[in-house]
């Protein structure tokens, strides 16, 4: 099966691919918000391509588990996204993705958030292991 994660920002929002049937996954690509407003059109070409059958979002929680400042934008997505694309959606933890990932692409903004992403199928793959 396809997957297509999202690692939701205000400004901008890191896109990853994966495939269940390799366990691999590759960060895709960035889109960038305008004007304080989703870029959903973009996102709808994204899933007209990838056609994805699981959408990964990265659900942002505090390190005490408690939900964070932005959660409440992440659920509008969230839903948002589940009223125009017709998969399986579900939340990943995504507490210490962007850090994980700042670590791996030294500060390199761009590679950051696909790779925050990429790091959310992995944590995925590794949640539903057999």
């Amino acid at each position: 099966m396809q997957i297509v994660a999202f690692d939701f920002g205000t400004k901008k929002i890191g896109v990853a691919v994966g495939q269940t049937e390799t366990n691999s996954s590759s960060p895709l690509q960035v889109i960038f918000n305008k004007n304080n407003r989703i870029n959903f059109d973009e996102i709808n070409i994204l899933l007209k391509e990838w056609k994805p059958d699981i959408i990964i979002i990265g659900k942002p929680l505090n390190m005490d588990g408690t939900d964070s400042e932005i959660m409440k934008e992440v659920e509008r997505f969230y839903q948002k996204l589940k009223n125009i694309y017709d998969a399986k959606f579900e939340y990943v933890d995504e507490r210490l993705t962007t850090f994980e990932a700042r670590q791996i692409f030294d500060e390199k903004k761009v590679e950051v958030d696909a790779n925050a992403a990429k790091i959310l199928i992995d944590n995925w793959f590794e949640l539903n292991k057999e």
